[in-house]
This record gives structure tokens, C-alpha cells and sequence, in this order.
């Protein structure tokens, strides 16, 4: 099987962890060897409930007996669409009420910022640096990182980038800019919450010229920052909301929800504004319902908050720099990358699933199921402090 990887699946890098999977359960995946690995990443923030929670198999069992794919987004009437868009509009704020489902995250960001153009008439986007919001064409022209990007050139033009939490930046945006599109809490950058109102600041700059604000919530979206978005935290509410990753349970899935009246522009002149086959896929949706359902009804939001805490007091060493992030999106600061890639790389060979961020080379990922007990936080700390033990003898 090793080999058939490296063979006939393309890669995404040089070097990849090359775990082969056998099962997964809860906070724990196990490989073809019998080992059991504690996942302190969650598929990359993508695992709200953990592995095969049992309400999301269930609704994705209860969807197989019924029906698969049988139209193209938006024309027929499919209850778990329906239900979980509507669910949606019933814990977001005024006006995001209407959610056009996508396939992925980085398809969401490409339908917003389509959306922030139709509705305004401009074409200017205005990005922060160091940002990352997918990789497809337009979310790559909006990241702000140019070595990732520039062997892709020519992207999508009038982009402009300013530096997050950054006040004195803000007059870049102007009667000219259609949307800027930040991150609610700035992921490959290392776990970069707002400061001093930024994000408020910000919603007040984007009314006074009358720009379209996006705000991604594709890592901290689904109640992992201890509200079931990030930006309920900072009392603001974006024309746009992006999401994606927590989403599904699981499964593959993404959407963009605006004010009706934003989202209807989509629908006409031209008609298919945003178009897409497999979005809303009644198999995940039904998966995405559950999991929305199990996250707002349980007190998996309040916990991450107490989880936190419990990372935080844990982890205290001297090779740590800092603890950055909420709830449960945080990231271990170390002193160096080399650290940092052996924290890892260790941690992996002793049963704890860590990962990396892709801008901040001295971070740590820690991003666990919602569903994560204390005492599993505590075993993954302990494996944590003991191979940075280890780098001090």
C-alpha cells in the first residue's frame, strides 16, 4: 500500500507522514500496525465530534437508504440542505440568513468574493498578509504570502494586501474596494487573534465606504473558539460569513452565507452566478446537520473554553514561547522550527498526532476534537513535555 502511495497518489509535499490508516474512533486513530494514535489535530480542524461520532454515522446511514446525488445545486428540494441551511440562519446573527453550500472551503471563498463584486460593481479585494483562505485561483490571489503563489502567476488582479490588526492600514480601503476579506482569527500565521477592536474597526472603515466585509471561518468556525463562530467573540457581524472544514463531521464541505438580499444577485444577470454540481450533497449535509445539531445542543462550545485552560497549565516549559489562540484552535509558539519539527516528528512516533502551520515555522498545531476528554488532553500533554524534555538533556 506504501508503495502504491508514492506512486499512483499525487503528493502534496516531499516528505508526507505516511501514516496507513487501519480505523477511527473518538479521539483516536489507529494504523495498519495495531498503534493507536490520540489526534490532537482533528484532520485539521475538520473533525468537530471526533472520529465516527455516532449521530453523524447515523444521519449519514439514515441519507444512504434514501438517495444520493440527484441534481445540480439549487434546482431540486432536498430536506438536509434545507434543513441544515435553516438551522444555520436560526444561530447566526441579522441579516446572514441565506447559505449557499459549497464542496469545500476554498470553493465558499471563491462564491463570496464573487458576491462581494456583484453586489458593489468594484473589483478591488483588499487581503491581509500572511493570510491563507484556500488554494484554488481566487483564494490563492487573495493569500497573502508570496512564495506559495508566485510560481502560479498571473492570479486575479486588483488585489491589495494590509497587515492584520493593523489600524493605521485601514484607509486602504477605499470607494474602491469591493470586499476585504480577513480571517477572523489569521491560521498559518500562527494563531493570530484580533486586538484592540480590529475586527470592529474594521466593519466601521468597510460601512463608511461602503465595501463588503468577509470574514473566513473556515478554522474557527463550528464552535471551536467557544461560540459557534469566531467573530462572536469580538460583537461584530460580517456581510459575509465563510465556512468550511468543522463543518462536515468529517465529510467534504463548504458554504457562504450573506443577507437575502445579497445572495439573491446570484440568481440572475447572469442567471447561475455561482453554480455547482455536488454542493449540497444531501449524504453531507446530512452529516453537517447532525453535527451542527450535536454541537449547539451539547456543551461541547462551553468545554473548549475549560480545555484550554487545561492545555495552557499543562504545557508550560521552557521551550515555549507562548500559547497562542482560543479554546481549542491554539498553537504551541517554540523557540526555533527545529524544535518545533521535532516536537512532531517525535510526538508521532509515541502515539500523539501533532501537525504544522503553514506560515509560522516555530508553531505547533493543537486543534482536537470538541469531543476530547480531559484526561486524553492530559495524556497528549504529558507526551508533549516529555519529548521536550528530552531536547533539554
Amino acid at each position: 500500500m506504501e508503495k502504491d502511495f508514492y506512486t499512483y497518489q499525487a503528493q502534496t509535499t516531499p516528505h508526507p507522514l505516511a501514516m496507513e490508516i487501519s480505523h477511527a474512533e473518538g479521539s483516536y486513530i489507529y494504523d495498519n500496525q495495531g498503534n493507536k494514535h490520540l489526534d490532537f489535530v482533528a484532520g485539521v480542524s475538520a473533525c468537530s465530534l471526533g472520529h465516527r461520532h455516532p449521530k453523524v454515522v447515523q444521519a449519514i446511514k439514515k441519507q444512504l437508504d434514501k438517495y444520493l446525488h440527484v441534481m445540480v445545486y439549487g434546482e431540486y428540494i432536498q430536506e438536509p440542505a434545507v434543513q441544515l441551511t435553516k438551522l444555520l440562519a436560526h444561530h447566526l446573527p441579522a441579516p446572514l440568513e441565506k447559505t449557499y453550500l459549497t464542496n469545500s472551503g476554498t470553493e465558499a471563498i471563491e462564491g463570496a468574493l464573487k458576491l462581494a463584486r456583484r453586489v458593489t460593481g468594484r473589483s478591488q479585494i483588499v487581503a491581509a498578509k500572511l493570510a491563507y483562505h484556500g488554494n484554488t485561483m481566487g483564494s490563492m490571489s487573495v493569500m497573502g504570502y508570496e512564495e506559495r503563489k508566485q510560481a502560479f502567476r498571473p492570479l486575479i488582479p486588483d488585489v491589495s494586501f494590509i497587515n492584520f490588526n493593523k489600524e493605521k492600514e485601514l484607509n486602504q480601503i477605499t470607494e474602491k474596494t469591493a470586499g476585504v476579506i480577513l480571517e477572523t482569527i489569521q491560521g498559518g500565521a500562527g494563531f493570530i487573534l484580533p486586538e484592540n477592536n480590529y475586527l470592529k474597526k474594521v466593519r466601521d472603515r468597510c460601512n463608511e465606504v461602503g465595501t463588503v466585509l468577509i470574514l473566513d471561518e473556515i478554522q474557527p468556525g463550528f464552535g471551536r473558539t467557544g461560540t459557534l463562530f469566531g467573530f462572536q467573540n469580538y460583537d461584530i457581524v460580517p456581510d459575509i460569513v465563510v465556512m468550511g472544514k468543522g463543518m462536515g463531521g468529517g465529510l467534504p464541505i463548504g458554504a457562504f452565507t450573506a443577507s437575502t438580499k445579497m445572495m439573491d444577485s446570484l440568481q440572475d444577470n447572469p442567471k447561475l452566478g455561482h453554480i455547482t454540481t455536488f454542493g449540497g450533497n444531501p449524504v453531507i449535509a446530512a452529516a453537517a446537520l447532525a453535527t451542527l445539531q450535536e454541537i449547539t445542543k451539547s456543551d461541547v462550545m462551553a468545554e473548549s473554553l475549560q480545555k484550554e485552560q487545561l492545555i495552557r497549565s499543562l504545557l508550560a516549559h521552557p521551550l515555549i514561547k507562548e500559547i497562542r489562540g482560543i479554546g481549542l484552535m491554539l498553537a504551541i509558539i517554540t523557540t526555533t522550527p527545529e524544535i518545533a519539527n521535532h516536537i512532531v516528528l517525535e510526538c508521532k512516533e509515541k502515539g500523539l498526532i501533532l501537525f504544522w502551520l503553514l506560515f509560522e515555522p516555530r508553531a505547533v498545531r493543537i486543534t482536537p476534537p470538541l469531543t476530547i476528554s480531559m484526561s486524553e488532553i492530559k495524556e497528549g500533554c504529558a507526551i508533549i513535555l516529555n519529548v521536550l524534555d528530552t531536547l533539554m538533556k
